[in-house]
């Protein structure tokens, strides 16, 4: 597989002239040590990961001497399997206090991991999130140094049939999987979630029913897209509600869902309304719900779903690859208006619709006006769909082909 150019490289370069301890935190095989690896070719920064059993064992129970063995610079991979590790890395950061990007750190369970940082390196660390291959990077194409909004995008790409962005929503962001094309695709992932069951949802969550939580993602996955129901999800794999709002928490924290919160300008009203979930890799998300070609998932039932999945999913790379937190969330009212995303950024919101057309038009995005009750500065809404060239529709909507984000 080649070695791809990461959008976060230069976001990473620079987070480690400021930091002492970086965390890199993600999916599973999203590219985390892959990329600190590149990174560190020709430097004298070690490696180490706790994938290593003994090494695992060695930072639980001696994590001073593991450090010994393993000085900065240096990478530690996996990092949430030796919490452990935390005060003494806040030893050194505190006794070496000019020694910047001593230790770059990898996750993949956020939630556990915050715990840790919480408790012993808050003020000296920075974490930084990060997804599967972005378009643009899978291309090589120059990606954007700022985050996605409607008046940004630049027509610079080549463009693709409705076939090629199919392909694309089908090959996922799991670099392997989605570069390498004589990979057997199914081995991989029957291999990925049974790794992902055994040792992340095991070791850190004590699911004890691994054959219905395989079901339960797999439900997920037909669902995406769609206003999470968690009674839906329990009726489906015959769990209890509850049961199924812990299974949801864990592929939350593993970074496999994104759940998109409702805007409201009151924030704590937007944590107790109903968000929409997201599968974000769309590749894996194929697998489980059986679509074996692009072709068949271009022309099957969840094309829309998948294709909105994939957007909502290039959308958040745009921020989380360059070091930057989204502000997005789905729009609702009790009129019936519906966004499918508001972008909130620098005081003005920008709606837009993700339609599975090649003919949008005003009616589209006629639920866009009733953002003007927010009492914000809404800019320029977009409609991004199938058409093959980026037109606008009126002063205030451009459409904006799928490729193009």
């Amino acid at each position: 597989m080649p070695d791809l150019e990461r959008t976060l490289r230069p976001v990473i370069e620079n987070i480690s002239n400021g930091f002492r301890v970086l965390l890199l935190n993600g999916q599973r095989q999203v590219g985390k040590s892959t990329l600190l690896s590149n990174m560190s070719k020709g430097t004298s920064r070690g490696y180490v990961s706790l994938d290593d059993m003994a090494e695992r064992k060695l930072a639980q129970t001696d994590p001073e001497l593991f450090l010994q063995q393993n000085p900065p610079p240096v990478i530690i991979d996996e990092v949430q399997y030796a919490t452990e590790l935390f005060p003494y890395i806040k030893i050194y950061a505190d006794n070496h206090r000019d020694d910047k990007g001593a230790f770059w750190l990898t996750g993949s369970q956020k939630y556990k991991l915050m715990r840790g940082v919480q408790e012993s390196l808050a003020g000296r660390i920075a974490i930084v999130d990060m997804m599967g291959l972005s378009y643009r990077e899978k291309i090589a194409s120059p990606f954007s140094s700022l985050p996605f909004v409607p008046s940004m995008v630049k027509p610079d790409m080549e463009k693709l049939t409705v076939l090629d962005v199919y392909r694309r929503v089908w090959e996922g962001g799991l670099p392997e999987v989605a570069v390498d094309t004589k990979i057997d695709r199914e081995r991989y992932y029957a291999s990925y979630i049974q790794s992902y069951i055994e040792r992340d949802v095991r070791d850190f969550h004590n699911v004890s029913k691994p054959i219905q939580f395989f079901d339960f993602i797999s439900v997920v996955a037909a669902q995406t897209a769609q206003l999470l129901n968690y009674s839906s999800l329990a009726r489906d794999i015959g769990v209890d509600v509850k049961t199924a709002q812990s299974w949801m928490g864990v592929l939350e924290r593993s970074g496999l869902v994104y759940l998109m919160r409702p805007y409201s300008p009151n924030i704590t009203k937007r944590i107790i309304k109903t968000p929409k979930m997201y599968f974000l890799d769309t590749g894996l998300a194929a697998y489980m719900t059986k679509w074996l070609t692009p072709e068949s998932l271009m022309s099957g039932a969840a094309a829309g779903a998948m294709l909105e999945t994939y957007v909502v999913g290039e959308i958040l790379k745009s921020y989380l690859h360059n070091g930057k937190e989204p502000s997005m969330y789905l729009y609702r009212d009790a009129n019936q208006n519906e966004v499918d995303i508001v972008l909130e950024q620098d005081g003005t919101l920008y709606p837009i619709e993700i339609k599975k057309t090649a003919n949008p038009g005003l009616n589209d995005c006629k639920s866009f006006g009733s953002l003007q009750k927010l009492q914000k500065k809404v800019g320029l809404g977009a409609i991004i769909c199938l058409k093959p060239e980026r037109i606008p529709l009126s002063r205030e909507v451009v459409s904006i082909p799928v490729w193009e984000i």
